[in-house]
């Protein structure tokens, strides 16, 4: 189906669709409970699969990125994550 030859790419993908699964397997829980209390209990719970899910990603990504962008590129970068974790607290 796909031809990948970089491990760093198949390897964010992998994540990507850990975590689609997971939310997939959420919503489905949270209709076989039926009830506001669980899926409550069970939004929860996602709400630590989405940060660490980016933060995962985004380290592969860096890691991959490693040599082939500058120093001062890179910390762009990383101030740039940084900054989207300070919008999230403040909110």
């Amino acid at each position: 189906m796909f031809f990948i030859t970089d491990k760093i790419v198949a390897g964010m993908a992998g994540v990507r669709i850990l975590s689609a699964t997971i939310e997939f397997t959420a919503a489905m829980l949270m209709l076989k409970f039926g009830r506001v209390e669980t899926a409550f209990k069970i939004n929860a719970l996602l709400a630590l699969v989405g940060p660490t899910v980016f933060l995962t990603v985004t380290t592969l990504g860096l890691v991959g990125l490693a040599g082939k962008v500058s120093f001062s590129g890179m910390m762009s970068i990383i101030l740039g994550v940084a900054l989207i974790f300070s919008g999230i607290n403040k909110l």
